[in-house]
């Protein structure tokens, strides 16, 4: 999470994954208690049953290393199940903006690969452009060099089946997971994913 922790408290929804902070941040998670006794949903998703997973309504057991794909089937479920503030989507992020037509992806490898030395050229990981120089858009998410429809080929490879796979857990509990932290993407919801290093030190 990016905001203050006493802004835990006015979640709908909060999902820890990558940390504990039950143990590890009593303070923060003061304000969890908080917003479940407003109501708030907890869900905790780690390999260990940790004091945090045991205060969650929903604890999800996976393993070790495997949270990106856990998070990339959250993504591709809440893109083709369309449960996403699509006005928020559109006229607040990037998801509009035209990528570059010549960009491409491909079973895990981004256009400009040069496998003899391993790095890449990235000229064509960038935005269509205008005559102002500012990025085209489509506002309808449609066009298949938008931000949107890229995001949406590239998470389409996540499904409850290979994320289940990979993480070992049942496809009942993912689904679960994933249809109750998207019952916040309604403009009267909010949610929050508090990751701490479990997430920023995986790829």
């Amino acid at each position: 999470m990016t905001n203050h922790i006493t802004d835990l408290a006015n979640a709908d929804a909060i999902l820890i994954i990558g940390g504990n902070p039950a143990e590890n941040h009593p303070v923060a998670f003061k304000w969890i208690a908080r917003a479940m006794e407003k109501g708030a949903k907890l869900i905790v998703v780690d390999p260990r049953l940790t004091r945090s997973a045991a205060a969650a309504h929903l604890y999800a057991p996976m393993r070790s290393g495997t949270d990106i794909a856990f998070l990339g089937g959250m993504i591709n479920y809440i893109l083709q199940n369309k449960l996403y503030l699509e006005d928020y989507v559109r006229g607040y992020t990037n998801a509009s903006f035209l990528i570059n037509p010549n960009f491409g992806f491909s079973d895990g490898v981004f256009a400009g690969y040069d496998a003899a030395k391993r790095t890449y050229d990235k000229s064509t990981w960038a935005y269509q452009l205008d005559a102002e120089g500012l990025p085209k858009r489509d506002a309808t998410l449609n066009d298949p060099n938008s931000v949107f429809q890229w995001l949406k080929k590239h998470y389409s490879r996540y499904t409850l089946d290979r994320v289940s796979a990979i993480t070992g857990t049942p496809q009942d509990l993912l689904e679960a997971v994933y249809k109750t932290y998207a019952e916040t993407g309604k403009p009267d919801k909010a949610g929050t994913i508090m990751y701490a290093m479990g997430q920023t030190q995986h790829t």
